[in-house]
């Protein structure tokens, strides 16, 4: 589409009401009435999580954990669970809800705790992000942490969780194990976690490429 083939921007987008059409204990469904930048009043299905604490802009974390170990490359920490909206298994990042009180750094190590059994430190965290904005408000911050596994509690580590299997990919290679396990098995990878394999391929191979400029 051109430039000139483009509606003009009259107004400012805003939301008019929202109004509830079902509610379960985890999930909601509002239509949301809102003007668009035409001016047009529009009817939008939006789903809401019922856990979002008061005056919170987050309503999870996901964790990018790497495992580190003397002698041993670095791995990232990764879980498989079965996932009934899908019917089948996933492949994820460790992940949860941010209980009321809790910071998300909190949360994200109580939640690589619970689901893991690893106890890590945090070095990074995200700004608030969304996850499906076409279809919900849902909002998540990504925290980086680092796990010792030299430290006692790290060599076999205890999960609180049932169901849930750690999984262990080198970051160096991940991408391609990545791929390598999903040749062997069923599984539907979480779009964060492919979007950051290639990323990290592109990190770790792309500069020892030569540019060839097409003349």
């Amino acid at each position: 589409m051109s430039n000139s083939d483009r509606p003009e921007v009259a107004t400012t987008p805003q939301i008019v009401k929202e109004e509830p059409i079902a509610a379960g204990k985890w999930l909601k469904l509002e239509n949301t009435t809102y003007v668009d930048p035409a001016g047009n009043s529009r009817v939008w299905e939006t789903v809401k999580r019922t856990t979002r604490q008061p005056n919170a802009q987050v309503d999870g974390v996901g964790i990018i954990a790497f495992l580190k170990r003397t002698l041993h490359r670095d791995c990232v920490v990764l879980v498989k669970q079965f996932r009934p909206p899908l019917g089948g298994y996933t492949l994820e990042f460790p992940a949860g809800l941010i209980d009321e009180g809790e910071t998300a750094e909190a949360a994200a190590l109580r939640e690589l705790k619970e689901e893991t059994g690893y106890r890590g430190e945090v070095v990074g965290v995200t700004p608030v992000t969304c996850l499906d904005p076409g279809l919900s408000n849902c909002t998540t911050q990504i925290i980086l942490v680092n796990i010792n596994g030299d430290e006692v509690e790290n060599i076999n580590p205890t999960q609180q969780l049932e169901f849930v299997e750690v999984v262990h990919l080198p970051l160096d290679e991940f991408q391609t194990k990545l791929d390598d396990l999903l040749k062997k098995e069923k599984l539907v990878v979480d779009s964060k976690v492919y979007i950051f394999a290639m990323g990290m391929a592109q990190a770790f191979f792309k500069p020892r490429e030569l540019p060839v400029l097409k003349q």
